[in-house]
Order: C-alpha cells, then sequence, then structure tokens
C-alpha cells in the first residue's frame, strides 16, 4: 500500500479523524476535503489519488452528485470511489454500489473490513 494517496471527502471533524487514522495505520497517505467543491479541486486540478471515499451527506453537493461529477471527467473516471454514511440502510448500499460506487461502509466504520476492502480496490 505504499505509495498510495487517498482523498478523504468527509465535512464531520470525528469522521475525517476516523477515516485518516484508519487510513494512516495502513501507511496510506490522506488529503482531507470537507466538501465537494474542495474536492474537485484537488481531483480536476491535477492531484493524483488511488481512491475517494465519500461521506453521502456532504453539505451543498453531496456525495451522489460529486461521484456523477468523477465519473463524467475522463481524468477521474477510473478512480475507485468508496460512499460512507451514518444514514445505513440496505436499500441505500444497493442504490450506491449501482450509482458506481465501488463500495459502501455505513458509520460507524469497521476499520478491518474498511482496510480489507480498500486493498482489494487498489
Amino acid at each position: 500500500m505504499r505509495d498510495w494517496h487517498v482523498l478523504v471527502v468527509e465535512d464531520d471533524p470525528d469522521g475525517q479523524e476516523v477515516v485518516s487514522t484508519i487510513l494512516e495505520h495502513l501507511n496510506i497517505r490522506t488529503t482531507v476535503a470537507a466538501n465537494a467543491e474542495d474536492a474537485e479541486r484537488f481531483l480536476f486540478g491535477g492531484t493524483p489519488f488511488n481512491a475517494v471515499i465519500v461521506d453521502l451527506a456532504l453539505p451543498g453537493k453531496d456525495g451522489w452528485e460529486l461521484l456523477r461529477d468523477i465519473l463524467a471527467n475522463p481524468q477521474t473516471a477510473n478512480i475507485p470511489c468508496v460512499a460512507v454514511t451514518a444514514f445505513h440502510t440496505s436499500k441505500l448500499r444497493e442504490e450506491a454500489i449501482q450509482a458506481g460506487f465501488s463500495a459502501y461502509f455505513a458509520k460507524p466504520i469497521d476499520s478491518t473490513a474498511f482496510a480489507r476492502r480498500l486493498e482489494s480496490l487498489m
């Protein structure tokens, strides 16, 4: 997992901390964006990322809209995107995968399952 760089798009400071800590334990470099607009500046500005972790319930442009923008841009369309949400339902999980997310995790995140799934995506 050396040299991996993951963008964490999460507005909640506690959520940012949890995901960043899990990734740091895996020796994965992280960049945090507090909203979709900041995330797009990183993504479309040329910073290379191996994956994007996206909270579905972001202020302003939500995680669903961010995913659509990522998939629509040839520069970023092949980057695996992982959805995270505190508002989990099995229907929401299905919708997230159908929309194009590579994986889905309900909060609180199971760090072991999260790490394994990330490894399989990269």
